[in-house]
């Protein structure tokens, strides 16, 4: 049924969410990035300090796009007034109808964005790099990181993942990440992010010194009302990173 179903992202529908993004984009430049099939999937760049090298790759959840009021927005203005770059990327999505399954074939899209947005973040100077990901963003980075990530990625941030579509993937997947990663989820996150922060701390743990787990009072999965406090969240752990 998979198969048959959801064999790739829905373009007409990235490309209705980019005509809306750019119409009303305030913060950052959009530019557009070839993912090496032919196909090319909207980005928001928001420089801030060039010469620090440094920068945040930013992914969003399920069916949204890179500009999103929730979690991705707040970050993406938040990191630049305190002169962080960005770069948030368009995900593979399908129609708003999708179940959580129906996404599972288009993990094989992830790759190639990601490292499509990391060469770009490369030819623009920056070579360590933070990956910050939300829901399914998040299990879409663990999927790429249990392959053979980048050497740019300096770390990564997780943001209300829970533990898989099909079972308990996200969290095996956690056990083959190796970089520093923040663990970061809402007291009133959804309840099956709640129910695995056990499992996830046990996995991260088990063989990343570099793993953490951090709980936000009162946030729920957006974050929405938080969102000062989320943006204190990565951004100290960025500015951990920086003097590691």
């Amino acid at each position: 049924t998979l198969a048959t179903t959801a064999l790739a992202s829905d373009r007409d529908k990235e490309r209705r969410w980019a005509e809306q993004v750019i119409d009303g984009l305030l913060d950052g430049d959009a530019v557009w990035i070839d993912d090496g099939s032919g196909n090319d999937f909207l980005g928001i760049l928001t420089e801030g300090d060039p010469e620090s090298g440094r920068a945040v790759l930013l992914m969003h959840g399920v069916g949204v796009h890179p500009n999103w009021p929730d979690v991705i927005y707040p970050l993406r203005v938040g990191l630049l007034e305190q002169g962080i770059t960005s770069l948030s990327i368009q995900m593979p999505i399908l129609a708003n109808d999708a179940e959580s399954v129906d996404y599972l074939p288009l993990f094989a899209e992830v790759p190639g964005r990601i490292d499509a947005a990391l060469r770009t973040l490369n030819e623009a100077g920056y070579g360590e790099i933070t990956l910050v990901a939300h829901s399914m963003g998040a299990a879409m980075t663990v999927y790429y990181l249990a392959q053979e990530p980048a050497a740019a990625i300096d770390s990564v941030i997780i943001i209300g993942m829970g533990p898989g579509i099909e079972g308990n993937e996200n969290i095996e997947r956690l056990r083959q990440v190796d970089l520093p990663l923040l663990d970061l989820y809402g007291s009133d996150d959804l309840e099956a992010v709640r129910a695995s922060a056990d499992q996830r701390a046990a996995a991260g743990g088990e063989s990343n010194s570099g793993y953490q787990q951090l709980r936000v009072e009162a946030a729920n999965h957006f974050f929405q009302g938080q969102e000062a406090e989320l943006k204190r969240r990565v951004s100290d752990w960025l500015v951990i990173q920086a003097e590691r």
